[in-house]
């Protein structure tokens, strides 16, 4: 199997703020090679998982999780996460004893907080011993996110935009008759 590789972080300052996000595109202010890059790692971490993520994502496979499903080794911002449900905004860390850098894991967290995505880490261990409770907990989340999601009220097109219908159309009533067509 291939090493892993450490990523280093640099000292706390006044840009700590929260990630920046695009109106357009891929959303998060990253340069493609810093994504190609990811998308690149994400790939190869996909081809060589650990026991603990495949007996994970055997679990996630059989089970009925409805219409949500759990993708492998997603990008999420400057992020890999190893399983996310993208629409219910719930992804899912399997740590492991070499990974040893909170420093990282807690700005990674932040980042993912402060779009939306709740991240919920397990470790290697309690999955390996009691894998029904881990996924039992991950279905609790689940449901706990689908509820918090379907009272959360939506932003529609027509509240976000004045009327959309302030020109008459060529058939509706301001049409006189077929002589005033050109």
């Amino acid at each position: 199997m291939t090493e892993r590789k450490t990523l280093q972080i640099r000292e706390r300052g006044d840009d700590d703020a929260a990630p920046t996000l695009n109106r357009k595109g891929r959303g998060w202010a990253i340069s493609e090679t810093r994504l190609d890059t990811l998308h690149d790692r994400a790939r190869e971490l996909r081809r060589h998982p650990t026991e603990a993520q495949t007996a994970l994502w055997d679990r996630f496979v059989k089970a009925d999780l409805g219409k949500y499903r759990f993708r492998r080794q997603v990008v999420i911002g400057s992020a890999i996460v190893d399983f996310a449900c993208q629409p219910l905004g719930l992804a899912i860390q399997v740590e492991s004893e070499a990974d040893g850098a909170s420093a990282i894991a807690h700005r990674r967290d932040k980042s993912l907080a402060e779009v939306g995505i709740h991240l919920m880490r397990f470790s290697e261990e309690a999955i390996a011993e009691d894998i029904d409770a881990v996924l039992a907990e991950i279905l609790a989340a689940m449901k706990e996110r689908w509820r918090a999601r379907r009272t959360k009220p939506r932003s529609t097109i027509a509240r976000s935009r004045p009327d959309h219908r302030t020109r008459p159309n060529d058939r509706g009533p301001y049409r006189t008759g077929a002589t005033d067509r050109r």
